[in-house]
């Protein structure tokens, strides 16, 4: 019998589930025969209002793997449809996640607690709905590096072993993973009624996703509309952090786009080792789909598709309502631009007032790093030293030509470089997930269940803006001759 006799701390409030009838299936997690809790979020247990104290036990065990549901939850599978590389799939949905319910943070903001991994749903196509312990983990470390980096996301709150097997490939260890998320409304919720033709719900959706998310555009007077533009403005802002960190989501389908402008759905992720704009590291993305640099063009091809469902909402003739969607649509360049450049200039220190010419010399930088196959992280730590006077990590990244035209350029920039310096020091990420950092703390727990590599890993994103002593291993691309870096979709 699970022992309750403390409180844990949960306090749903599903509006989902209240608000939404037909937008989701009821669902239940599939039980777990040796539950054992593999990682548990303190901190974000905390902010949800949480009993950390108590979920960190064999009740957090029996919880987090789906043996026992908390008192108040809902579980249920959302309905999504989905372009998957560029073609239409009228209905996906929750295949191997399931929603608990809703509970009001700290902060008085609504997050949703998720299961991925806890076992088939009205939406698994064939497929078991369970999850492998290294994909589990590998969503868990990448969402809270992204987290410390400053940059919207989803967010672990838990990891648990179930004590069976899953088969893919070969037998691999199960786990569940909890994760938190503002929502997981999706450009794909609102695809599924789109393609049903279904105006009345895709209102009831539109509504409850601007009273959730946009409660300002509830004035507007076309509120679908300025929803629109909200949703492609906090995409643009997005994207542009995934491009200034060197993020590269690997699998951008309209069903993996939140509208919240979170980033979500950790697949086949990973970060830049060495800078060019077509790298790929998804073994699925076979002709660069979702290549580094195309992450910009396909967010708004992805919110042109969201701007199609909303068009019978826009306007009673949908005819009428593709120019004025269509101009916003336009603005995304712009805004993602602008956030962008506002990035860069952080990057490289330019603390003057913009000039014209930053574009061009923040370019040309890239352009150094693309010809002569530079770390794309370590180079903006160079600068930084070079800022502070010692030019010996730039020197050992680029040749000479570099010193001779663009170091000059950029050093006339810096009408303070020590103000410059420090500045850099908070837009440039000493620590990131490292490729190969992260391969080696997920092989070490699957297939010897050490959990040290991954638990220091966690340990060392959490501060990526701070260096620390004894931890230069951390801050290496893969060694020389290592095999070229592919991922997979797991969870």
């Amino acid at each position: 019998m699970l022992d309750l006799s403390r409180e844990l701390g949960f306090r749903f409030d599903n509006s989902y589930a209240r608000d939404l009838p037909g937008c989701y299936a009821p669902a239940a997690a599939a039980p777990a025969p040796a539950p054992r809790l593999i990682a548990f979020n303190h901190a974000l247990a905390r902010e949800l209002g949480l009993n950390a104290a108590a979920l960190d036990s064999p009740v957090g065990a029996e919880i987090f793997s789906g043996n026992y549901a908390p008192p108040g939850s809902m579980p249920l599978a959302q309905a999504y449809a989905g372009h998957q590389f560029g073609h239409f799939v009228p209905q996906l949905g929750d295949g191997r996640a399931l929603l608990l319910g809703e509970v009001i943070d700290l902060h008085g903001q609504r997050r949703d607690i998720q299961f991925k991994g806890s076992g088939r749903t009205p939406f698994s196509r064939g497929g078991d709905g369970k999850a492998a312990l290294g994909p589990v983990l590998r969503e868990y470390i990448l969402g809270e590096a992204m987290h410390a980096l400053g940059i919207p996301t989803t967010r672990a709150l838990a990891a648990a072993a179930t004590g069976e097997s899953v088969y893919r490939e070969s037998p691999l260890p199960g786990a569940v993973l909890t994760r938190v998320a503002a929502s997981h409304i999706r450009v794909g919720t609102f695809q599924f009624f789109a393609a049903r033709g279904d105006t009345a719900k895709l209102k009831q959706l539109a509504d409850y996703t601007i009273a959730r998310h946009y409660p300002a555009l509830a004035a507007e007077a076309n509120p679908y509309l300025a929803l629109l533009a909200a949703v492609s403005r906090r995409q643009a802002e997005l994207i542009a952090r995934w491009m200034l960190t060197g993020f590269i989501h690997g699998v951008m389908n309209t069903d993996n786009m939140a509208i919240s402008g979170e980033t979500i759905d950790y697949g086949p992720c990973a970060f830049l080792d060495t800078y060019h704009p077509a790298t790929v590291f998804s073994s699925i993305d076979h002709h660069g789909r979702y290549a580094y640099g195309q992450q910009p063009p396909i967010a708004r091809w992805n919110l042109t598709r969201f701007a199609e469902t909303l068009l019978p909402l826009i306007d009673a003739d949908p005819q009428a309502a593709i120019a004025p969607a269509t101009a916003v649509l336009e603005e995304f360049s712009t805004h993602y631009e602008a956030a962008w450049l506002t990035g860069m200039r952080a990057k490289l220190g330019l603390l003057a007032p913009p000039e014209p010419a930053d574009l061009a010399l923040a370019n040309s930088f890239l352009s150094l790093l693309e010809t002569h196959k530079v770390d794309y992280t370590r180079a903006f730590g160079a600068l930084s030293a070079a800022a502070r006077g010692d030019d010996a990590p730039l020197h050992a990244l680029l040749p000479a030509p570099a010193w001779q035209t663009w170091v000059p350029a950029w050093r006339a920039r810096l009408a303070d470089p020590a103000a410059s310096a420090r500045a850099m020091d908070s837009a440039n990420p000493v620590y990131i997930p490292r490729n190969h950092l992260v391969e080696a703390a997920l092989a070490a727990a699957v297939e010897r269940d050490d959990l040290a590599p991954f638990t220091a890993l966690l340990d060392v994103l959490a501060l990526p803006f701070t260096p620390r002593p004894g931890l230069e291993t951390y801050t290496e691309p893969a060694p020389p001759g290592s095999a070229p870096y592919r991922t997979f979709c797991g969870t």
